[in-house]
């Protein structure tokens, strides 16, 4: 298992299953496939060294150079309490924002809503850069998979031209490699915290966010249900759900696709 020990994965973390691919096309919908055959240790990790067709929200794909950390996590519904799903999104991100912050501490990591880690520039109000995508699916046993790229060890010159201007790397922000079994080890750790968390005292899952919320005093528009809403960003609600000041008013939304 290039790049990963799954010894240490397993004793450090909460996890009961590693399963590794040198190539996949998509960890998440190999988790997922893993949740609907069942049998699956859980949580498990899906694992890849090279994935060739990340997804993201709807239709957008997600670009994971090599060096990408890639992994999806697939737990049971035991480990949430009901009602709180909308949150594990928020509750992802905050634990890569843990993981990477350290190793960054000369840098804004924040978040933009509902599921991006991304790199403030303090220069250009409106060019932070994507470090990190997150993907939650759900199956209908309540089963969860949270899929999780992260750039590691590439650079962003090794993306697609049209990309090179809207991403962060770890490579390029600290000027060195990073061991991903040691990143991974970080995530899922932080990923239990979060989790536990998520069961306890979900508001404090949305107020860490809120603070955290890199896109608050900018317009936004979000695509809904056919429509398109325009707003300025007033932060994340205690819900998880998304704040937009409105022409008509204040506006919740809780889910929406950013245009």
């Amino acid at each position: 298992m290039p790049d990963f020990d799954p010894q240490t994965i397993i004793s450090q973390t909460f996890v009961a299953e590693v399963e590794y691919h040198p190539s996949l096309g998509s960890t998440n919908d190999r988790a997922l496939r893993r949740g609907r055959e069942g049998g699956a240790k859980l949580p498990l990790v899906v694992l890849a060294g090279r994935q060739t067709a990340g997804r993201g929200r709807g239709a957008k794909r997600w670009w994971c150079g090599p060096g990408c950390l890639a992994f999806s996590l697939l737990f049971g519904p035991e480990q949430l309490r009901p009602g709180r799903g909308s949150l594990v999104s928020l509750a992802a991100a905050l634990a890569v924002v843990e993981t990477v912050g350290p190793l960054v501490p000369d840098r804004q990591i924040g978040i933009h809503w509902p599921n991006d880690v991304m790199v403030a520039n303090p220069a250009v109000a409106a060019s932070d850069r994507k470090l990190s995508g997150i993907l939650i699916e759900v199956l209908p046993d309540g089963q969860h998979v949270v899929g999780i790229g992260l750039n590691v060890n590439a650079s962003a010159a090794d993306a697609p031209p049209e990309l090179r201007t809207r991403l962060a790397t770890l490579l390029d922000l600290t000027g060195r490699r990073h061991d991903l079994t040691v990143m991974l080890v970080s995530a899922l750790q932080h990923m239990e915290r979060q989790l536990a968390r998520l069961a306890r005292t979900p508001e404090e899952i949305a107020a860490r966010a809120d603070s955290l919320c890199l896109q608050r005093g900018k317009m936004l528009t979000v695509a809904q249900g056919g429509r398109a809403i325009t707003g300025r960003c007033a932060g994340i609600a205690p819900d998880g759900s998304l704040r937009l000041e409105t022409a008509e008013g204040e506006c919740l939304l809780h889910s929406g696709e950013m245009l």
